[in-house]
């Protein structure tokens, strides 16, 4: 499912317009995106956990050279699902 066919499927289960659905849902992500920007985490019950997750600094390797090369540490986005969640997909 793409976020158009996300956007289709909210609009008809609650019975808004695609333009206003389409904006909740851009919301929504920018939402999240902002509090993870901010450094802090997004808790939905029943549905998962956003956070941010800091990655050391390690060694890698050039697959074209085989050379080593040093990857910097980073910051990534982590998406951890709830309970109801993982139910639901078994």
């Amino acid at each position: 499912m793409n976020k158009q066919e996300l956007v289709d499927k909210v609009s008809k289960k609650v019975g808004l317009t695609k333009k206003d659905t389409q904006s909740v849902v851009d919301t929504l992500i920018e939402s999240i995106m902002d509090t993870l920007k901010k450094g802090n985490s997004v808790t939905l019950v029943g549905f998962g956990s956003f956070k941010v997750v800091k990655r050391a600094a390690r060694k890698g390797r050039n697959p074209q050279s085989g050379k080593s090369i040093d990857i910097p540490a980073r910051k990534t986005p982590k998406f951890t699902p709830g309970k109801l969640f993982k139910e639901k997909v078994k």
